[in-house]
């Protein structure tokens, strides 16, 4: 990109803001083209800035930037609305999706799968509707945007196709081998049966036994590609739910 160059018009969602001087902001913002980038947005704290109400997290917004090097300037930010403020439970969900892409997503690498799913799992907790379903299909398709795609059909080592009545251990990086494998599965990661990862697959959570088990083979995937860093969202829900 030029010094100068402009992109103009760019659907986006801003994931993060922190202070930056006295009057601007730093926004980590995903954006469907471009990825997720950090913009400098002057001005922005000043009381009469005309971003102050726009530049806001779970808000669709229209922005527009310019210049080269590792963090350019916003140069127009526009609300695009249609869509209700998330609250209560719906609004830890949403920093927990922010988090798991500020923390695995690289920089400038666009994912328009991803981007729409963001949008569609924001969408659905704003309208009040069950967000475990919905976490766990966002959480398979960040992992597949990623390179780290589930395998949840076929035995890892025979390949043969898995069979709901069985019961699996699922090795990270591998996928399901039967839980008979007693020499491969020593040590294995997560137990698990047959049917929940072919409900996986199919996107079919209307099992509760398999958003259960899906939720604990996620976490477990989650926590292995985070290689150790924590999840804040994750521990701030968990206290809030104990309280």
């Amino acid at each position: 990109m030029s010094a100068r160059q402009r992109i103009d018009g760019q659907l986006a969602w801003i994931l993060h803001s922190y202070p930056y001087s006295e009057t601007s902001l730093i926004l980590d913002v995903l954006t469907r083209d471009h990825g997720r980038l950090p913009l400098m947005a002057r001005g922005a704290r000043r009381p009469r800035s005309a971003l102050r109400g726009v530049l806001q997290a779970f808000q669709p917004i229209e922005l527009s930037w310019f210049g080269a090097g590792e963090v350019r300037t916003l140069a127009k930010a526009e609300w695009v609305g249609g869509m209700a403020l998330l609250g209560g439970t719906a609004l830890m969900l949403g920093y927990y999706l922010n988090e798991l892409l500020l923390k695995l997503l690289p920089r400038e690498d666009a994912h328009p799968v991803l981007f729409e799913a963001y949008a569609e799992t924001l969408q659905a907790l704003s309208r009040g509707e069950s967000h475990a379903s919905r976490l766990r299909l966002f959480e398979k398709t960040l992992l597949k945007e990623l390179g780290y795609g589930l395998a949840l059909e076929r035995e890892a080592l025979s390949g043969e196709p898995l069979l709901p009545e069985r019961t699996y251990h699922y090795l990270i990086e591998r996928g399901p081998i039967s839980a008979s494998s007693t020499a491969e599965a020593t040590g294995a990661g997560h137990l698990i049966r047959g049917k929940t990862l072919l409900d996986l697959a199919a996107d079919d959570y209307s099992d509760a036994r398999t958003l259960s088990e899906g939720k604990a083979l996620m976490r477990m995937l989650i926590n292995h590609h985070l290689a150790g860093q924590p999840l804040q969202s994750r521990r701030v829900f968990m206290e809030l739910q104990e309280f």
